[in-house]
């Protein structure tokens, strides 16, 4: 029996590496452990542990890593400390990690020092920031890629990674995107006590690269939402460097009923809201990945995705509230392009079982060795 531990620390990262989790969980060959720290177990980001529960995986771990927005370097330490205890209690023989946060550096460094094989899952993406940085360095520390898609393979094997060590198996939400386990729309509207008939999406997240800027942009994006007439889904930003400006500017929004807040929506609910809206609005990689997939309108703004794959036309503007209020102004009449289908099938998680359960994978040297071109 393989012991697998799957690392999550946001719901970002969470609704990338569910259904990798539930093909494996019900297996009687692998012994898995879902490790959950960050944000979600802070209350005012929606204590998202709830969600990871309701899935009744085997066996949940938790451990408090958060220290402060601007302690980045510190809640790395936090997290390697914490996941290094548990792993040595569970000796596990693979560590999955996902994307480009703190707490994915964290997993890849206890899997890469302790002889662990590690697995990361979307690495060879650009994006910019801060993330690029973590995503490559995470990239170099684990043994296994599971990428998104061809690109992304070919950027990892320029970083000097095997080919054999590479497994292309598209975005696993793309599975979740178009399944039949989504809900309906008046079911996720009843639920979250969203009466508006037709409404947008709101996800603004920190460019840590810029926090010195955030307290301005996120004014003048709050701005630009109050003087718009469309009604909104709000939802948090994740908790780097820099949210504290967008939470603060969001308190504006209460009371008014052309808003909803949230602080978090279960994945396949948000799905299902993302789906029926008008267009999604801020500078979140759904607006980049998820959003071209149901032909949804896109404004992104700012540099946050600057990199990023681009499946659709979007509608890119800076974060001047001028830009803002145009883009808002023809938004109604933007018509998205069919998406070209980048990232996957829809069959990345029989990919992922077919790779986990070759002998190939298992067989992959703990010392890596650099690849030259």
């Amino acid at each position: 029996m393989k012991k697998i531990i799957f690392l999550t620390g946001t719901r970002a990262d969470f609704g990338k590496i569910k259904s990798l989790i539930s093909v494996l969980d019900v297996r009687p060959d692998f012994e898995v452990h879902v490790v959950v720290t960050g944000m979600h177990l802070q209350i005012e980001y929606g204590y998202t542990l709830l969600e990871i529960q309701r899935c009744d995986f085997k066996n949940i771990h938790t451990f408090e890593n958060h220290t402060h927005e601007t302690t980045m370097d510190l809640t790395l330490a936090k997290t390697i400390e914490g996941l290094s205890g548990f792993t040595k209690k569970i000796n596990p023989d693979l560590i999955v990690v996902h994307g480009d946060r703190v707490e994915t550096l964290a997993g890849a460094i206890v899997g890469s020092l302790n002889n662990i094989l590690v697995a990361h899952v979307e690495g060879g993406e650009l994006s910019g920031t801060v993330d690029e940085l973590i995503r490559h360095s995470v990239s170099k520390l684990s043994h296994i890629h599971f990428v998104s898609n061809e690109d992304a393979a070919k950027r990892l094997l320029q970083m000097g990674e095997t080919e054999s060590s590479i497994f292309t198996i598209g975005s696993p939400d793309i599975d979740i995107m178009f399944s039949d386990i989504l809900p309906n729309l008046t079911v996720v509207k009843e639920y979250y006590q969203i009466e508006f008939e037709k409404y947008a999406i709101v996800m603004f997240h920190p460019v840590t690269t810029e926090s010195s800027e955030m307290k301005e942009y996120a004014t003048n994006f709050v701005s630009c939402l109050l003087e718009d007439t469309h009604n909104y889904v709000v939802i948090y930003p994740n908790n780097d460097l820099g949210s504290g400006f967008i939470l603060e500017q969001y308190k504006r929004l209460k009371n008014n009923s052309r808003f909803r807040v949230f602080p978090s929506l279960r994945f396949e609910y948000f799905l299902t809201l993302l789906k029926n809206a008008q267009f999604i609005i801020g500078n979140s990689s759904a607006g980049i990945r998820e959003a071209p997939y149901y032909n949804i309108p896109i404004i992104n703004i700012g540099t946050r995705q600057q990199n990023r794959a681009v499946l659709a036309d979007i509608i890119n503007v800076n974060y001047e509230q001028a830009a803002i209020i145009n883009a808002l102004k023809i938004i109604d009449c933007h018509k998205e392009n069919e998406a070209l289908g980048n990232f996957g099938k829809g069959n990345s998680t029989q990919l992922f079982l077919d790779a986990i359960e070759n002998d190939r994978l298992w067989a992959i040297n703990h010392q890596k060795q650099f690849r030259e071109l």
